[in-house]
């Protein structure tokens, strides 16, 4: 019995690149590498901190959307294009994330899908019965 789950969030990348933004095999939830993109398909505007809300937001929807929440988190990937930026990336992490203290990487990176992204943010779930 397959019982995979996928959710999307309307990126135009889930569909020209062929992924689901998350997809939940059994109690577990894997998030993709979440750019900050709007509902329209456009970036969202504003500096990292600004783009990391809009990357767990959409983050924590998939989750949601597959029966997990932010309790559930047990990872997080952040990749930044400024170094300059982690303070106030890991601050918006906090706020999304210090309840369940998921083991966090963030890592500096040469670029992103689009240049004015400035954080990209995964994750991923196990959700308790």
């Amino acid at each position: 019995m397959n019982d995979r789950r996928h959710a999307f969030t309307g990126s135009p990348f889930e569909a020209q690149f062929g992924f689901a933004r998350a997809v939940r095999d059994g109690n577990r939830i894997i998030v993709a590498g979440t750019g900050p993109v709007e509902d329209d398909g456009s970036s969202t505007q504003g500096g990292a901190a600004e783009q990391a809300e809009r990357c767990c937001t959409l983050i924590l929807r998939a989750i949601e959307e597959l029966g997990g929440s932010a309790s559930d988190v047990i990872r997080t990937r952040m990749f930044l294009t400024e170094p300059t930026d982690q303070d106030a990336v890991g601050e918006v992490h906090a706020r999304y994330f210090s309840e369940a203290r998921p083991a966090a990487t963030m890592v500096g990176c040469a670029w992103l899908c689009r240049p004015e992204w400035k954080v990209e943010i995964e994750a991923e779930a196990i959700v308790r019965d």
